[in-house]
């Protein structure tokens, strides 16, 4: 088979752990075509030390940009949720850009495993349909975005979100709450008090491990996490993870025998994982995976109620069999990179 040249975008080299778990997903499964890849990463230096063999050219360098997609057989975008507005009207016409580069380049394109929307700009939204209409292959990973896709025309494969695909590693459970949290818009004062209040009622018995995943956005909230939960009660043993590689983070989260988590793939790796877990609601795409494998979830704004006794009546060996369910499907995927 003959060696073809790729290039992936995404939200890449930002160092947050649910990107750059999917990239090394896709990374993994290119190199077993042997194709060679090149990464549009923000950090093209800490792209290309992750991963040998590869090249990684920068975000916001179009010209070089143009140059890869112009050199290559096939542009992949995602996964994640690129295609959205509810980061910025500017992140979703970024992200659009470059598909239509690589459809000016009349390149083949595909959009892998991507949470479409929301897109509420009447503008976003006419870029989004009208351009991602032309691509030559689409999945997405939840069935809101397959229906919004039909609603314009436009068929997607659904499939999971490919993380699902990882291998855990299984470990005996430890006596620790892990607890991962990040900035966003809703995040306040009032919200970090009342869940230091909850946890250090409900696991004073327990070592709490706070996990920062892209420290530009969660570590400042970490860390007054940790302060408000020492003030609340000085005994309770509480530590800070920050900076860490992706094993690490899967390491901490898989030994946890609960997680109370805001990031959508912490909730994966904690399902992988079988660790009882509560979703903090920031984002409609916490609200999907929440609904279907039935976690607990509460949301910033409103009170707690009977959430935390659910989080400890949570029945793992359902969960088990629900994961055991989501396959991630590679033959489409592997079709069309090597047609």
């Amino acid at each position: 088979m003959a060696k073809k040249r790729f290039v992936l975008s995404g939200y890449f080299g930002f160092k947050n752990f649910g990107d750059e778990a999917i990239l090394s997903v896709i990374v993994k499964k290119l190199k077993e075509y042997n194709h060679r890849i090149t990464v549009i990463s923000s950090d093209p230096k800490y792209t290309t030390s992750k991963f040998k063999h590869i090249r990684s050219v920068y975000t916001f360098n179009i010209g070089d940009i143009i140059g890869a997609i112009a050199k290559s057989d096939c542009l992949i975008s995602g996964g994640g949720s690129l295609l959205q507005d509810t980061t910025s009207l500017k992140s979703l016409i970024y992200y659009l850009l470059v598909i239509f580069i690589g459809l000016f380049f009349r390149k083949k394109v595909i959009i892998f495993a991507q949470g479409i929307g929301p897109i509420d700009n009447p503008i976003g939204k006419f870029l989004t349909r009208n351009i991602i209409r032309h691509c030559n292959y689409i999945s997405v990973r939840d069935s809101k975005s397959q229906e919004l896709l039909k609603s314009w025309g436009i068929n997607a494969d659904l499939l999971c979100d490919p993380i699902f695909s990882s291998t855990i590693p299984n470990v005996e459970k430890e006596d620790i709450v892990a607890v991962q949290l990040r900035n966003c818009k809703y995040m306040n004062e009032d919200f970090i008090d009342r869940l230091a209040q909850k946890v250090s009622k409900e696991f004073s018995d327990k070592k709490v491990e706070i996990y920062s995943f892209q420290d530009e956005i969660d570590l400042e909230i970490c860390k007054k996490f940790e302060k408000a939960l020492n003030m609340l009660n000085d005994s309770i043993k509480t530590k800070v993870y920050s900076n860490l590689t992706d094993e690490e983070i899967i390491s901490g989260l898989t030994k946890a025998k609960y997680l109370i988590a805001m990031r959508f793939h912490a909730i994966i790796i904690a399902l992988l994982s079988s660790t009882k877990t509560l979703a903090i609601d920031y984002d409609i795409k916490i609200e999907k995976i929440a609904a279907e494998f039935d976690l607990p979830i509460i949301d910033l704004k409103t009170h707690f109620t009977e959430q935390f006794n659910e989080l400890k009546n949570l029945d793992t060996d359902k969960l088990a069999q629900k994961v055991q369910a989501k396959k991630f499907d590679w033959s489409a995927f592997e079709k069309c990179i090597n047609e």
